[in-house]
């Protein structure tokens, strides 16, 4: 049988940048918030809570964001889900058409984040720097896709904080 989760609701992003006692430089938001906005991934399996690493991949995360914002999520599947390794959305519905991205982002696979278990990452094709709108979700540690282990590597973005139990599910 064919797992399949949905984005019911898509993601919704809790902590914003508006907030005033968040105002700060750059340097000094590292240091008061290294982990950055956290969003909600509701699924058909239950709810998933991340935390984002605006701080070492700000371009990752800005990209995931403006995703988030547009509803780009919304009504869309994890269609590739290989066990013990990771379930991968972002990009199809679940009559697997795709939906139509933006432009392709910088890796920032060397920002020293890796694919632990539980961690998001940008899928990509063979091209270092063409990742869109799909993401995934390691299931298990996997140090292969660490830049510099077998080429550029796959960019680290977030952690999930919450709902590991719903990742598992979906695996």
């Amino acid at each position: 049988m064919k797992s399949l989760a949905l984005f019911f609701a898509a993601l919704f992003l809790i902590s914003c940048n508006g907030d005033p006692e968040k105002s700060q430089t750059s340097d000094e938001k590292k240091t008061a918030d290294p982990t950055g906005p956290e969003v909600i991934i509701e699924t058909s399996m239950g709810t998933i809570r991340a935390r984002l690493h605006e701080d070492t991949a700000p371009i990752t995360v800005q990209n995931y964001l403006s995703y988030v914002d547009k509803g780009f999520y919304d009504n869309t599947i994890f269609h590739r889900v290989i066990a013990g390794f990771m379930v991968q959305g972002g990009h199809f519905t679940p009559e697997m058409q795709a939906k139509p991205t933006g432009s392709q982002i910088k890796n920032e696979a060397e920002n020293g984040l890796k694919n632990d278990k539980y961690t998001l990452a940008m899928a990509r094709t063979n091209v270092v720097d063409s990742a869109t709108d799909q993401f995934f979700i390691n299931s298990n540690d996997n140090a292969f896709l660490n830049n510099g282990e077998r080429d550029f590597g796959y960019a680290v973005f977030g952690r999930v904080t919450d709902g590991t139990d719903v990742v598992d599910t979906i695996e």
